[in-house]
Formats: C-alpha cells, sequence, structure tokens
C-alpha cells in the first residue's frame, strides 16, 4: 500500500502519535529511523513499518508506503527518515528485579533518555517514572535512549505510594542529597535498592526524602556547583555497579 495524501484517515491518525493524549489513548507511538525502528522490532515493540516510497529497508512485519509529503507531514526531525515505526507502548506496571531506579519530576527529556542509557548500561531492573516526569514517549526522550528504552522494564507510579511498598520488600531506599548524607565513595553496597534521583531545578521532593533510609552525594570540587541529573545519575549507577 502506497500513501500519497496528508489527507487520509490513515495518515492523520499517525500524525496524532505525536501528541500525548493521543499515544496515551492509542498505547502506540512513533520511532523515527533504521536503529530505532529495529530495536523496537527486537524486542517485540513493532506493530507496522512505515517506508518512504522506493525504500529497501525490509523487516518481516506489516508494512506500509508512503510518499515524501506524506514523511514530512508525520516527522518529527528536520530531516525526515527514510524508516517510521509504530510501536506498541509498554505498558507493564510490574516491578522486576532488585535494582530499582526512581526518578522525581525529570523533566528535560534529553536527561531521561540519557539516564534510560546508564540504567541499562549498569544493569538496572527497573525504571519506576513519578507522575509528573517528562512522557516517557516523547520522541526526543526515545531518541536520546537510542533504543535502549526498549530493553529495560519503566513503569510510571505515584512514589509516595510504591516507596513504602518497596520498603515492605526490603528495598533499600537510597535518596540523593548533596547535605547530611554519605558519600558515595563510602557508601555500603547494597543487593537490593532503589536509588532516587531528583528534578534539574529542585532535586528530590522533601516528602520523598523523608521516606529514604540513606541520603548519598557525589563528591565533586568547589569550582563546580552541581551536576545534571543525567550526569550524576550515571556516576552514581556505575558505582553502584561496581
Amino acid at each position: 500500500m502506497i500513501y500519497s495524501s496528508i489527507d487520509n484517515k490513515k495518515i492523520k491518525e499517525l500524525k496524532k502519535l505525536n501528541i500525548k493524549k493521543y499515544r496515551d489513548k492509542t498505547n502506540f507511538f512513533l520511532v523515527e529511523g533504521e536503529h530505532l525502528v529495529i530495536e523496537a522490532y527486537k524486542k517485540g515493540f513493532l506493530k507496522e513499518l512505515i517506508l518512504r516510497q522506493g525504500s529497501k529497508f525490509k523487516l518481516d512485519i506489516e508494512t506500509s508506503y508512503v510518499t515524501d509529503n506524506v514523511l514530512k507531514y508525520l516527522t518529527n526531525l528536520d530531516t525526515p527518515q527514510d524508516v517510521v515505526g509504530i510501536c506498541r507502548r509498554n505498558i507493564s506496571n510490574k516491578i522486576i528485579g532488585n535494582k530499582i531506579l526512581i526518578l522525581d519530576d525529570i523533566q528535560d527529556p534529553g536527561n531521561l533518555g540519557t539516564i534510560i542509557r546508564s540504567a541499562v548500561a549498569f544493569n538496572i531492573d527497573t525504571i519506576i517514572l513519578s507522575k509528573k516526569t517528562v512522557d516517557l514517549y516523547n520522541s526526543k526522550v526515545i531518541r536520546a535512549s537510542q533504543g535502549l528504552i526498549f530493553h529495560i522494564n519503566i513503569i510510571c507510579e505515584n512514589l509516595l505510594e510504591i516507596i513504602p511498598k518497596l520498603k515492605q520488600e526490603n528495598y533499600v531506599i537510597l535518596g540523593t542529597k548533596v547535605t547530611d548524607g554519605k558519600s558515595l565513595k563510602s557508601i555500603e553496597k547494597k543487593s537490593k535498592f532503589a536509588i532516587i534521583m531528583g528534578n534539574e531545578g529542585n532535586g528530590v521532593a522533601p516528602d520523598i526524602l523523608s521516606l529514604c533510609d540513606e541520603y548519598i552525594y557525589i563528591d565533586i570540587n568547589h569550582n563546580c556547583e552541581s551536576l545534571n541529573v543525567g550526569v550524576a545519575t550515571s556516576i552514581i549507577l556505575y558505582e553502584l555497579d561496581k
């Protein structure tokens, strides 16, 4: 099938997936580019392939073709990719594993994507997003994650409700705090833990910090006031994975 008009009903429905409320409503989202599409396909999240007319790219899945004007209409990028994937959202609400990363209201999509990459690299089992964290299926998050969004269990929960449940299941809750905490260098490694990283401007919210068992911080020199949350998360996860 070749779609050549942006007025086609299916194309208009796909365009809506660039808006969060339609992603939430349908449980589908778009990814652009061969790498992201292949990662989605490998993990079973790819529903359908949309290709530029004439493309030789192939996967064993339902495929449609579009003309250049339709591709430009669908894309979020300045330069449209030849390959677009329609993907199923991960609607899991289960916590998997002993190593948990909790994100309290992360707002920047680039930061979230970076954090997802580091979580996969350093063997985190589940990421828990707060309700006000930037949308996981924002196109910038997906691109920044380099497709690793498909390689880790990610759920969204009310943190004030989920953290007490984790404590009941014997997870040690570690909060990041620049005062009254332990240096990351001296922290005792735990086999079952949840580490909480906070909002870019405000850090971890006080009511969330009050639920923590321990506080930790990263030693930095006096020339630097603070670290980007993506960088800080990567350092902490690296140390906890040693």
